[in-house]
Order: structure tokens, then C-alpha cells, then sequence
């Protein structure tokens, strides 16, 4: 059932106000009554309200109309959105039309007729809730909502059960959460994970990166603005964390939030209040913080370059993610989701991995985790010749990977032969000694055709290539096979 609308109602004479009120609550509507304009403005910093309906004149015998030209000045200046009715004596128009042109949204004359000034409150109070409307999907659609087709959350390797198992157990709380681990091990998706499963799940996610904020506008971003706080305030601007309102705000990078803003950060989160930049009204909000870096923030605080506050603020409960080393596992189904929505994005259908791919890129040490996992995928389909994607095919990956197959089983022409480490693992031949990358690879590709006796098929086999990609390479190198 939706909240009534809240109207802030100013008058001098209580049987004024109270007729006021006893008309507005027949119509579902709440109110909240004050007879000064001093008691106006106090309760609109304190709370907030849809529209506001301001006499004129609040000191006896007064009749100028500068008491409330002045209270919707101030009303117009503390929330720039708020629709204000004024009211008039019978016969005062040019008084009415000089507030209009002062701010004023609309205006009733006193005695008042009740349908008429119902409809007009009515009125502001629909196009107040449109105009917010408006610029909460203008927001949402430039920096927020998830993209349609989302990354799914693929953790079946047994170093990521902890991870499922805590983020089972924190989900569905409000408990703040810090997301640790290295550059693209999928920090996002775990924040993604954790605001899916929640009770928040029907509102927004708003991520904001605090590495992409300067410093200069670091407020308004997070805080929003109204028009004029600023030369280039040409409009009231919502910020992240009123967006969020309801939903979880996920702080990516949260280590690079410059120190002077972070007392700022800290309040909001210890009160759930804030001020848009040029505005003294309080506005509350109730988000659910989820942040995430891949610094070591103990360090920074010893340091001096991150509030201890904060941090314990920030790290409710921490949640570490392996790095994509530690969970090779997962790797394949990776892969294989990327090249699906890569496939589909760049319309190449039919495209698989072959097993020389899928070995090549389990046995790879993925310094960038996830995320270049998904960029050697697409760079893959960009350049597969056929629907089967092989270890040639994923650039340097493919061919460490080559050399890996190769290296564990064939000796290249001239070396003396493989040996096995204390650990049981095989050591490169001393033949491949101060050879370049290319050379290594023709060598290879050498011993593997005289060990099958010049068959294409086997020798393909032997160094995790396809045939196709075998004939790729004994082209450019000039060598025969079967």
C-alpha cells in the first residue's frame, strides 16, 4: 500500500490549520501543521514532504505578504523540488501573481473553495512525483541498472565453497560487507550475488567505482546537488546514495577514496543522513553497503591513508575470493559462458572449444583472473578460421599451452632428453635453452612429427593443437608432415 503524501501546511490561525488538516486527512492525505514560518523550515529539515501550503501573512494586521514571500524563498532554496501553495485573502491577485513569479507553484484564495484546492495540491503533488520519476530513470539509465545478459555467478571448484557457504549466511542480512581478492577475480559478481539474494533484491544495485570520482566532485556524486550550489549545477542532481535508497550501494575500489572525503562517507554511513551539495535539508536514507578492493586496507590505515573508523564501518563481515589459480575447476564452464555470449554477440554460432583449448587454458596461471579470462575468450571468437577453437587460437595462452603438452611428453631433436623434478612433475629439456619462443615451437613441432612417424592426426594430439591449427603452423615454418 503506498505512503500518503505529506503535506506541510504554515498558517497563523489554528482553526485555520485544523480545518486544514481535518480536509486533507478525509482525502488520505497526511499532514503536518506549524503557524510560524521559523516552525516551517525547521520541519522540513527534519523530514520530508510532497508539497507545502504557506499563508502569506503570519504577524496580526499584517497584510503585505512579505512574511511568506520571504518563507517560500527559503522553502524554494532548502528543497528546490518541493511544490509550494500559497494562500491569499480574496481580492489580493497581484499579490498571488508575484509569489507565482517568485516560485510558487499554484495559489488559493482564502475563504478557499475545497474541491479547488484539493485539485491543485493533487495536482503538484502528481507532477512533484513524475519530475522525480523522470530523474531517477535519467539517473539509473546512465549509471546503473544491470546489464540485460549479466555474467552468471559460476563457482563449482571446492576453493570457492567457503565463499558460497558465507555468502549463503550474510545474504539475506543488512550486515555491511568488504569484498577482498586480486584485480578480476569477480568482487562485482559477489556483490551482484549478495544483493540478489537479499531482501533488498527488488530495489537497485548502484555500483560506483571511487577510483573514477575526482576529489572536486566527490559530493555531489555521491550526495547529489541542487541546482545553483554551483557554476555548472544548471539542475538538481540525484546522488548515489539517494539512488540507492532501499537498495545496496556497492563501493568498487573503496581503498581510493581520498582521506578528506572519508569523514564524509563515515557519517552517512553511522546516521543514514546526508545534505545534497547547496542544500541544508537533511534527507535519510537506508542502503545496504557492499564494497570491495583488492588493497590491503590494514596497511593503508597503518599508513595514514585510511581512516580505522571507516574501516571497521566497511568490514562487517570480510569475504575473500581465490584467485582464478586456485580454482581451475571453474575455469572451463567459464570459458565456455564467455564464448556463449561472445558467440551471440558477435554472431558466430557453432563456435566450440576443443580439448587442446580447454587444456591450454586450465594449465595457464591467469595473472588477471576472471576478467582476462573473458578477454582472451573474446578475442578467440573475433579471430577462430573455423567453428573449433583451439589452443592456436588464444593468442599466448594457446601457445604456453602448446608448449606445456609438447614439453611433457617429446624430446626436441638434439636435446639430450627430459628430466623429472623432486615433485614428480616433467623439466624442460636442456635443448630449448637460449631458444627464442618461435624456435622452441618448431622444435617441438619437430619431435612430435618424427615421434608419430610424419602422422598430422597424432602429432596434433601429442602437442594439444587441432589439425587444423597444426597445418597453420607447419605452413609457416616450412615443414612436412604426412
Amino acid at each position: 500500500m503506498p505512503t500518503p503524501a505529506r503535506i506541510l501546511i504554515a498558517d497563523d490561525q489554528p482553526d485555520v490549520l485544523e480545518a486544514l488538516r481535518l480536509l486533507l486527512k478525509s482525502e488520505g492525505l497526511a499532514s503536518a501543521v506549524v503557524r510560524h514560518p521559523r516552525e516551517a523550515l525547521e520541519r522540513l529539515k527534519q523530514e520530508p514532504f510532497e508539497a507545502a501550503l504557506i499563508d502569506l501573512n503570519y504577524t496580526r494586521d499584517t497584510t503585505s505578504g512579505e512574511e511568506g514571500l520571504a518563507l517560500l524563498a527559503e522553502l524554494r532554496r532548502l528543497a528546490p523540488e518541493l511544490p509550494v501553495v500559497v494562500m491569499t485573502a480574496w481580492g489580493s491577485i497581484d499579490l498571488a501573481v508575484r509569489a507565482m513569479r517568485e516560485g510558487a507553484a499554484d495559489f488559493v484564495e482564502k475563504p478557499w473553495d475545497n474541491t479547488r484546492l484539493l485539485s491543485i495540491l493533487g495536482t503538484q503533488i502528481e507532477l512533484s512525483r513524475t519530475r522525480r520519476h523522470a530523474s531517477r530513470l535519467e539517473v539509473e539509465n546512465t549509471l546503473l541498472k544491470e546489464a540485460d545478459g549479466a555474467e552468471p555467478f559460476i563457482a563449482e571448484s571446492a576453493a570457492m565453497q567457503p565463499v558460497l557457504a558465507l555468502l549463503d549466511r550474510v545474504a539475506p542480512s543488512d550486515a555491511n560487507v568488504l569484498i577482498l581478492g586480486e584485480n578480476g577475480t569477480g568482487k562485482s559478481l559477489i556483490a551482484r550475488e549478495l544483493h540478489r539474494r537479499s531482501r533488498r533484491a527488488g530495489k537497485s544495485l548502484v555500483k560506483v567505482n571511487m577510483g573514477g570520482i575526482a576529489e572536486t566532485i566527490f559530493e555531489s556524486e555521491m550526495f547529489g546537488h541542487v541546482r545553483g550550489a554551483f557554476t555548472d549545477a544548471k539542475a538538481d542532481r540525484i546522488g548515489r546514495f539517494e539512488l540507492a535508497d532501499g537498495g545496496t550501494l556497492f563501493l568498487d575500489e573503496i581503498a581510493n577514496i581520498p582521506p578528506s572525503q572519508q569523514p564524509k562517507l563515515l557519517r552517512v554511513l553511522e546516521d543514514g543522513e546526508l545534505e545534497r551539495v547547496g542544500s541544508s535539508r537533511t534527507l535519510k536514507v537506508d542502503v545496504r553497503l557492499v564494497s570491495a578492493t583488492n588493497a590491503e586496507l590494514g596497511a593503508e590505515v597503518a599508513a595514514g591513508r585510511f581512516r580505522k573508523d571507516l574501516l571497521y564501518r566497511l568490514n562487517t563481515v570480510e569475504l575473500t575470493l581465490p584467485p582464478l589459480r586456485e580454482r581451475r575447476e571453474d575455469i572451463a564452464p567459464m570459458a565456455r559462458d564467455f564464448l556463449r555470449r561472445a558467440a551471440r554477440r558477435y554472431r558466430r554460432d557453432g563456435l566450440h572449444l576443443s580439448g587442446g583449448a580447454i587444456r591450454a587454458l586450465e594449465r595457464h596461471p591467469w595473472p588477471g583472473n576472471v576478467r582476462e579470462l573473458g578477454h582472451v575468450i573474446e578475442r578467440a571468437v573475433l579471430l577462430a578460421r573455423s567453428d573449433a577453437i583451439d589452443a592456436a587460437d588464444l593468442g599466448d595462452v594457446g601457445a604456453a599451452g602448446a608448449s606445456a603438452t609438447a614439453l611433457s611428453s617429446a624430446t626436441p631433436a638434439g636435446a639430450t632428453g627430459t628430466g623429472t623434478s623432486a615433485a614428480g612433475t616433467a623439466t624442460p629439456p636442456a635443448g630449448l635453452a637460449g631458444m627464442t619462443l618461435e624456435q622452441a615451437e618448431q622444435a617441438l613441432i619437430r619431435n612430435a612429427l618424427d615421434q608419430c612417424q610424419g602422422n598430422i592426426q597424432r602429432a596434433a594430439e601429442v602437442l594439444g593443437l587441432s589439425r587444423g591449427a597444426l597445418y597453420r603452423r607447419l605452413e609457416k615454418y616450412g615443414l612436412d608432415g604426412e
